[in-house]
């Protein structure tokens, strides 16, 4: 699957000067919700992440996903799983307000259970980093981390954490006083 020619089909592929999540400045920004709200290439990128994690072995008692853009693909990702793995379950860690993720009470989370966490594009890893440590609260493991794009350069706090991806791509990001000239010289646009 060439997920970059989906995202470029899709109007989701930008240039310019972005204002990412991370607070980093980025001449490229992947919008996943552009390309998402398609359900044929979710469906694509859902039964891809899905082999990934069975082709890597591992047999997840569910699949969460960061609020609010990894919960349609977490569950995406668990509805592929389901031939494999009936039992499989689609969950979602949201924001709780101290900067960090919790687990809605609705959602059931054992010690001893395991998971694999979900993720569009990872840059730095803070979300889906909150989402993994909130659910490790539980006593669950992470298995794997599964992202449609992995932008980064290292490992950087998901060191010892497998990941599996559909694509790298590798782009320079800077802090905002790193940005250089060329950068700075286009119009900032926030994400």
């Amino acid at each position: 699957m060439d997920v970059l020619s989906l995202y470029r089909q899709a109007g989701a592929f930008h240039e310019g000067h972005f204002l990412l999540a991370s607070g980093r400045h980025s001449p490229m920004f992947l919008q996943s919700t552009t390309l998402l709200q398609h359900p044929a290439q979710m469906q694509q990128i859902g039964a891809a992440l899905a082999q990934k994690v069975l082709d890597a072995g591992y047999t997840p008692d569910f699949v969460i996903g960061p609020a609010m853009g990894g919960v349609v693909l977490a569950y995406e990702v668990a509805r592929n799983l389901t031939h494999a793995l009936p039992q499989i379950r689609a969950l979602f860690a949201e924001k709780d307000g101290q900067g960090g993720m919790k687990i809605r009470e609705a959602f059931t989370v054992q010690p001893g259970q395991t998971f694999i966490a979900v993720e569009d594009v990872l840059t730095t890893g803070g979300s889906v980093l909150k989402a993994v440590r909130a659910t490790e609260s539980y006593g669950a493991t992470c298995l794997a981390i599964a992202i449609i794009i992995d932008r980064r350069r290292d490992a950087g706090p998901l060191q010892g954490i497998p990941l599996l991806s559909l694509e790298q791509l590798y782009f320079d990001t800077y802090a905002p006083d790193e940005i250089p000239e060329w950068l700075a010289a286009r119009e900032l646009q926030e994400i």
